[in-house]
């Protein structure tokens, strides 16, 4: 019985950002706190109807993270997990900022902190977060010019 109920779930699209700055020639990214159980993971959300992955991601950050900046490039991967009985697609996109603001929607239910790609490899203890860390730092280091 459960197998059926979970084949009528339709799975839930998601978009997340990785957010990052260059400070002082040193990459950083941006984390931020789940609510629940206050672990460092990247600003996401669920695609709204009508909205694209870049919006929604664009908002998640702000709202989350008080963050605002651009969409860089396509999509730098994509990854699942299973929650409210289905599964959840994110897609990861990669988001330079632009502007922090001081005060931000979700400002006293999450910690936000800014730190360079080693610290966040400690923090973050998603596997697959840590991968996709990795891949934005790969995308990252070969289209930074050297001048």
């Amino acid at each position: 019985m459960s197998n059926a109920q979970e084949q009528k779930a339709q799975p839930i699209e998601q978009a997340s950002v990785i957010p990052f700055r260059w400070r002082e020639g040193e990459l950083e990214v941006c984390l931020i706190t789940s609510v629940r159980r206050g672990r460092w993971l990247f600003p996401k959300g669920i695609i709204d109807p009508g909205e694209t992955y870049v919006e929604t991601g664009l908002k998640e950050a702000r709202e989350e993270a008080g963050l605002l900046g651009q969409i860089v490039g396509d999509p730098i991967g994509r990854y699942e997990y299973a929650k409210w009985g289905t599964t959840l697609k994110v897609t990861v996109c990669l988001m330079a900022v632009e502007r922090t603001e001081d005060e931000w929607e979700e400002a006293e239910i999450r910690q936000r902190r800014w730190v360079p790609v080693a610290e966040a490899e400690k923090m973050l203890e998603n596997a697959q977060l840590l991968d996709l860390l990795a891949s934005a730092v790969q995308r990252l280091s070969g289209g930074k010019s050297s001048g």
